[in-house]
């Protein structure tokens, strides 16, 4: 099934922050997928135990998942990593109208600076369509088996209503990525 017989519009592309068992599976789905089957990776090296200490998003064409990421979290940084797109819906456009919300949500967080390894193939592509550029006097990450990966980083500018200690407590109970909606510790009438 090609791209264009399933996206008929950019409205039919959504991401969402994992935040049930389900959507965890579909971005151990697609990455499976992704890495594993199109590129030759193994499980070990295609599903870690960072997945348990990072935050997930699946991009979906309707309700298909159709791409994933992950972000972990370090004091002044973020790292976006094992991005991955079925091979149906890798375009430039795809990629750009799902990076956004991501990179909206590492600002809403407070964080400026946001960093992943690319491997040089992809490099361009970080850079051209999502405004990352190489990560000046950093060394090549080298791993066995694979190209070295180029560092490289994204500035952001965090909205003035980025999460931080002046951010109303209640905020800091509700559902990751769903900061704006009640969360179940609150009550209408509060």
């Amino acid at each position: 099934m090609s791209a264009k017989n399933v996206i008929r519009s950019d409205n039919d592309i959504h991401v969402q922050v994992v935040t049930s068992p389900e959507q965890f599976m579909h971005a151990i789905a697609v990455r499976a997928i992704c890495f594993m089957e199109d590129t030759g990776l193994s499980v070990h090296q295609t599903i870690d135990g960072n997945d348990y200490q990072a935050t997930h998003f699946v991009i979906y064409a309707k309700d298909e998942p159709i791409g994933t990421t992950r972000l972990r979290w370090f004091r002044d940084f973020a790292k976006i990593e094992r991005t991955g797109f079925r091979a149906a819906y890798r375009s430039a456009r795809v990629l750009k109208r799902s990076a956004d919300p991501v990179f909206d949500h590492v600002a809403k967080k407070g964080y400026n600076l946001l960093v992943t390894h690319a491997e040089p193939k992809y490099a361009r592509v970080w850079q051209m369509i999502l405004g990352f550029e190489p990560a000046e006097g950093r060394p090549a990450v080298v791993t066995e088996g694979h190209e070295p990966y180029i560092e490289m980083i994204k500035r952001l500018s965090p909205p003035a209503d980025a999460i931080s200690l002046q951010t109303d407590p209640k905020v800091l109970f509700r559902i990751e990525g769903q900061w704006d909606k009640p969360g179940a510790f609150e009550t209408e009438n509060a």
